[in-house]
């Protein structure tokens, strides 16, 4: 078995968990819910497009490191490639986030008694070393796939 893929691999599962965690995060705080009003700024097509993709392309990994089917490396760099653009989106709309200044206001007038609405977006609670790790190590994993494809550390 090719280390360079086998590395590719670890690469992947980590960033994957990382991933969970921002999406979880991101889910709990209310992600999927503010997207009626226009508070979260990412679009759920996007966050859960990202999600899926990165995990079809994990299990085509696998199934190339099981059957050493060469044309699935270009696959997965592909599928790689489209999820790290979507990634790259998601976090050019975090970014403005992360750097504003956290907004809450209460209820108005047309509010239940003692309800507070938070005009908070949920991706403002995403933890920032997981959000630079994951963005890192996705990099990293599409440099690895990427040598693999051209044949580098050999079979």
């Amino acid at each position: 078995m090719n280390t360079l893929a086998l590395i590719g691999l670890i690469l992947w599962i980590i960033t994957a968990l990382g991933g969970f965690v921002m999406l979880g995060r991101w889910i709990s705080r209310g992600g999927l819910r503010q997207q009626s009003s226009g508070v979260s700024r990412f679009p759920a097509g996007a966050v859960f497009s990202h999600f899926l993709l990165a995990a079809a392309g994990l299990v085509l990994w696998i199934i190339y490191l099981v059957s050493d089917a060469a044309v699935l490396t270009w696959v997965s760099l592909a599928v790689l490639v489209v999820v790290a653009g979507i990634g790259f989106g998601l976090f050019s709309r975090w970014l403005p986030v992360y750097r504003g200044r956290p907004v809450a206001t209460t209820g108005g007038p047309g509010a239940a008694a003692g309800a507070s609405l938070s005009a908070e977006p949920a991706e403002r609670h995403l933890p920032v070393p997981v959000v630079f790790a994951h963005g890192l190590l996705g990099a990293a994993t599409l440099v690895v796939v990427l040598l693999v494809a051209l044949g580098v550390g050999g079979s």
